[in-house]
């Protein structure tokens, strides 16, 4: 009985393998979105810290009714993190921040993964170098794709 019941079970493997191999993240990036002015959102964190804060509820809820609204539209999530340590550590600190954002976006709110992008960016990317606050997470919607 075993031996038949092989190839049923190794078919549903192939099966649900296949399945997932099919399942492709969204192609999109986020090179550019630190200078789109439109649907962007800041989230503020204290220094040294990847936690966000009580008043991080605000502007992840905004950008996540958004998003809602406009399923075609993906988001970035820019983390930032400026003299916080070495440049190592604030890039760590920076990825770390935009992870828990994007985790917020999608636990929280129902966000498919795959439309949220959660990068580390440096000095050099971000949106605005004048009075920028400098431990944060930028959270754009990105226009729909044409």
């Amino acid at each position: 009985m075993i031996p038949l019941l092989m190839p049923v079970l190794a078919g549903l493997i192939v099966s649900g393998l296949a399945s997932g191999a099919l399942a492709q993240p969204r192609a999109f990036n986020c090179i550019g979105a630190e200078r789109l002015e439109d649907d962007v959102f800041e989230v503020r964190f204290p220094p040294r810290s990847a936690s966000p804060t009580e008043a991080a509820r605000t502007p992840v809820a905004a950008a996540a009714a958004l998003a809602r609204e406009s399923p075609a539209r993906n988001i970035c999530v820019l983390g930032h993190a400026v003299r916080e340590g070495g440049q190592a550590t604030s890039t760590e600190l920076a990825a770390r921040r935009a992870r828990e954002v994007s985790e917020m976006l999608s636990v929280q709110h129902g966000i498919e993964r795959d439309r949220i992008r959660a990068e580390a960016r440096n000095p050099g990317f971000s949106r605005s170098t004048e009075n920028r606050e400098a431990r944060s997470v930028t959270i754009v919607v990105l226009p729909a794709a044409p």
